[in-house]
């Protein structure tokens, strides 16, 4: 695989090309978790002061959006780890997709896949041999995905298989 310095996107391995397509984020599940911990205890000993001076409608209303923001926040983190990675090594492309904890493994011969960059501004990329299909590039920005198909398409072709 030495054509793989031109390869913008892969990452390259042992005899392997990998391309990992994961969403940005900024705060990890377990960083997201300390941060509401520590908005819990902030809002509760407010609410509980409140309580204490005769308030207790401020307790059960900070204890309905604490369990609000708690719900987004564990949506949140369930995708937080989505992502796509493409793998290309001895004659099989193989593509592994995670949302919410739940994978997805397709894999086809090299020599047969066709590649078909996005059909529309905010299309996805689409592989596709033997009748299956699956489309990649979600966690991609629209105007880098012709850019990412191009860089596959290289790849495939880099190693003889077209």
């Amino acid at each position: 695989m030495q054509q793989a310095s031109t390869q913008r996107w892969a990452h390259v391995g042992d005899q392997a090309l990998a391309w990992r397509l994961r969403r940005h984020c900024s705060v990890t599940p377990r960083q997201l978790a300390g941060l509401y911990a520590a908005m819990c205890l902030l809002s509760l000993s407010i609410a509980v002061g409140f309580w204490a001076l005769g308030m207790p409608l401020v307790l059960a209303f900070a204890g309905l959006e604490l369990l609000a923001v708690g719900a987004a926040l564990l949506v949140h983190a369930r995708h937080a780890l989505d992502g796509e990675t493409v793998h290309l090594q001895g004659g099989r492309l193989i593509v592994e997709r995670e949302c919410a904890g739940r994978c997805e493994r397709l894999e086809f011969g090299a020599a047969q896949v066709r590649i078909a960059p996005p059909a529309s501004e905010r299309g996805l990329i689409e592989l596709s041999a033997a009748g299956r299909r699956i489309a990649i590039g979600r966690h991609v920005r629209p105007s880098q995905r012709p850019a990412l198909a191009s860089d596959l398409r290289k790849a495939l072709w880099a190693g003889g298989l077209h």
